[in-house]
């Protein structure tokens, strides 16, 4: 079975940035689980998994407009160190949680002040081109619950 919308990719994946250093390795632990057509991974990934099959290995080069978007200077911001959420103390470099008209968001603290924070509300690798090492483990046909839901289920997907 080729991998097409609405299936279930399982798959193991190596990410590194430019240079070839290792930003995440999935080899250690249960593949990951995407359901294929609903936006589950990044889209230079998902394109890239298309038409596969299980056993499948191969790179894949995403530039950051198939990745995580190109870096944004405007996306540095000032909010109020209440609205941080992950950890009790910030200090410049951490990953924060904050709620957004769009749903939660991570941002990077670039400077903490006594009640407001500067933060990077670009992604971590925003404007970085990528390049993945995937191993396709198995390919299905998702379920109808998987289907309504969007996303896989089971292992490496969501659990309920």
């Amino acid at each position: 079975m080729k991998v097409s919308k609405n299936t279930i990719v399982q798959f193991h994946y190596v990410l590194k940035t430019e240079q070839g250093d290792v930003i995440e390795d999935s080899t250690g632990g249960d593949p990951v689980a995407i359901l294929c057509g609903h936006k589950n991974m990044i889209i230079g990934v998902e394109n890239a998994l298309e038409g596969k099959e299980k056993g499948d290995k191969f790179d894949v080069t995403v530039s950051p407009e198939d990745g995580y978007g190109e870096y944004i200077e405007e996306a540095i911001q000032r909010v109020p160190a209440k609205h941080l959420q992950g950890a009790e103390k910030w200090a410049p470099g951490m990953v924060a949680v904050v709620h957004t008209e769009q749903g939660e968001r991570q941002v990077t603290v670039l400077k903490v002040g006594k009640f407001m924070v500067t933060v990077d509300t670009n992604h971590p690798l925003a404007g970085q081109t990528l390049n993945f090492n995937i191993e396709i483990i198995d390919v299905r046909e998702a379920q109808e619950s998987e289907i309504s839901h969007g996303h896989a289920h089971g292992v490496g997907g969501h659990h309920h």
